[in-house]
């Protein structure tokens, strides 16, 4: 079922996050870095206008939004149209998948991650950034969200609950960073980035196939 765009005629609201909270994003960047392999074919699930793709250097992006896919090939990023539940790529054909603060707005999460396996090459690595339920900017956007134009409906997940989902699908040795230790508005530098998990809001895992 084709499900409603909500980006089609807000692509600067969403892009304007970025802009407005540089500190916040570029700490989300480098958390990313930190755990995502520097060389390998890459595909960035759920790629939205390229924000993060393009800065790391992922050169394939697949996105249900048309408005955001518009956006992303600005940013010299190649997309293609799909949804993260069935990957329209053959098995084993990528060394490293992301997908950035998008798990939480899938329908079938689940389907989602044995997808990203499949098309995963042997020993390749998913890297997920998200948004920690039990952190102080996820508690926010919980509260926002019935009232959100892009978060409505958002199903916020705990380190502990993307563990679950990652080894179900058959992900492995699990690695966790963190960062974003005030809310993204207080910030007045790029906050650091630190492993595990439980004072940061947004957390980074990387799991191995």
């Amino acid at each position: 079922m084709t499900r409603p765009d909500p980006y089609k005629h807000r692509i600067d609201r969403y892009d304007e996050w970025f802009e407005i909270n540089q500190h916040a994003y570029r700490s989300e960047l480098q958390a990313m870095r930190a755990l995502l392999p520097q060389k390998g074919d890459r595909l960035d699930v759920g790629v939205g206008t390229g924000r993060f793709a393009a800065p790391l250097g992922v050169a394939l992006g697949l996105d249900p939004s048309r408005a955001m896919m518009a956006e992303a090939r600005r940013r010299r990023v190649t997309v293609v149209e799909g949804i993260a539940e069935s990957l329209p790529f053959k098995d084993a054909r990528f060394d490293q998948v992301l997908m950035v603060t998008v798990v939480f707005l899938l329908e079938n999460p689940d389907a989602a991650f044995r997808e990203a396996r499949r098309v995963l090459k042997p020993g390749g690595a998913l890297v997920v950034g998200f948004i920690d339920k039990n952190s102080d900017l996820g508690a926010v956007y919980e509260r926002r969200g019935d009232e959100s134009t892009f978060y409505g409906g958002a199903r916020l997940l705990s380190p502990e609950d993307m563990s679950t989902l990652l080894k179900g699908a058959g992900f492995r040795d699990l690695a966790f960073v963190q960062t974003l230790f005030r809310l993204p508005e207080d910030l007045d530098a790029e906050d650091p980035v630190e492993a595990g998990y439980g004072r940061g809001s947004f957390v980074v895992v990387r799991g191995q196939r």
